[in-house]
């Protein structure tokens, strides 16, 4: 099994659609890289030898921000944005949408569960 920036890759996938499992490395990167390293993107992940595991390797570690340095990367821009307190990270405070979409439907998923205000019952 192919070891790569933490994550194991599937055996049974191309490389090509293997490697978009490591977070930060996308479709159109995983091409770049395999055209980098000279991989045919159709190669399973079983059958790419060791020596090719480490040239991938190599070229992510130099080149890519990936996994855990990424994550970082993006708190620590989140961090920023809320402590100069500009409208994008009073949003992410606030667990609102941050691009401009509305917000009085369709938001369900950065606001979570609808929570029903409960009305007044009548007094007799």
């Amino acid at each position: 099994m192919a070891r790569i920036a933490g994550v194991d890759l599937p055996r049974d996938k191309s490389i090509e659609y293997a490697l978009p499992d490591i977070f930060g490395v996308g479709l159109s990167g995983a091409r770049k890289i395999l055209e980098q390293v000279g991989i045919d993107p159709r190669t399973k992940v079983a059958e790419i030898s060791e020596s090719d595991v480490s040239k991938l390797r190599e070229v992510i570690e130099k080149e890519w921000r990936v996994e855990g340095d990424l994550r970082r990367q993006i708190q620590m821009n989140i961090r920023r944005l809320q402590e100069i307190q500009c409208t994008r990270g009073i949003r992410h405070r606030r667990g609102l949408p941050v691009r401009g979409q509305r917000t009085s439907t369709n938001a369900r998923t950065r606001k979570g569960p609808k929570r029903t205000v409960g009305a007044k019952k009548k007094k007799k």
